[in-house]
């Protein structure tokens, strides 16, 4: 199976391929300082046409070890993007990246929701035994997002003159509290309100 052909189905969000339409808004979100801080990068300065011919070739040319999807609401409305990558086959871990770009849907649980799917795909078809992630030190509210995900803090880190926290969840604790963890999430989704994303709004599954 291609893996841009790959859907993964949550309770409020869809996951699949990158799409050269998805280019204009990625463009836009990356350029915007707010959501440049909040991934420790600088907002894009370069002219779009530029911007969508790398667009092109990261599409056609994936980097070895990492795979992106788009992130869909209901309706098939595109909000963010998640990933996973540095794929290590031998010690099976790999690092999760998780952006949403639309800031209407900021803190309405669909960012949680995409972090939940890709570790379930992770963990449960990749058979993985780490997931881990960097979050800046000061994002707590990501942070609180991720240890309800299933993440725990494991040590500060200095890099790229920036101060994060690495958090990882690991195979077996995953395993022990994955039942439970879903039903959270389904309850948590519930009482935060917000449309779920059912069978008219889903691209045939692939998984």
């Amino acid at each position: 199976m291609n893996k841009q052909e790959l859907v993964l189905r949550g309770v409020r969000v869809l996951l699949r391929g990158k799409r050269m339409e998805d280019a204009e808004k990625d463009y836009i979100w990356r350029s915007d300082p707010e959501i440049a801080r909040l991934d420790a990068a600088y907002p894009l300065t370069m002219k779009y046409d530029r911007y969508l011919k790398i667009f092109q070739d990261q599409i056609r040319w994936p980097t070895p070890g990492s795979h992106h999807f788009g992130i869909e609401a209901a309706g098939g409305k595109y909000i963010g993007n998640c990933m996973y990558y540095d794929l290590d086959s031998q010690a099976k871990a790999a690092e999760l990246g998780i952006v949403i770009g639309d800031k209407d849907y900021w803190s309405g649980g669909y960012g949680y929701d995409a972090v939940v799917t890709l570790l379930q795909y992770m963990f449960g078809d990749m058979r993985l035994k780490r997931v881990y992630l960097h979050t800046l030190e000061w994002n707590h509210r990501a942070q609180k997002s991720f240890e309800r995900s299933g993440f725990n803090a494991v040590r500060h880190v200095r890099r790229m003159s920036h101060d994060f926290i690495l958090m990882e969840v690991l195979r077996e604790d995953w395993d022990a509290t994955v039942e439970e963890r879903l039903a959270r999430r389904q309850q948590y989704l519930e009482e935060r309100g917000g449309m779920p994303v059912n069978g008219d709004d889903a691209v045939a599954e692939a998984v």
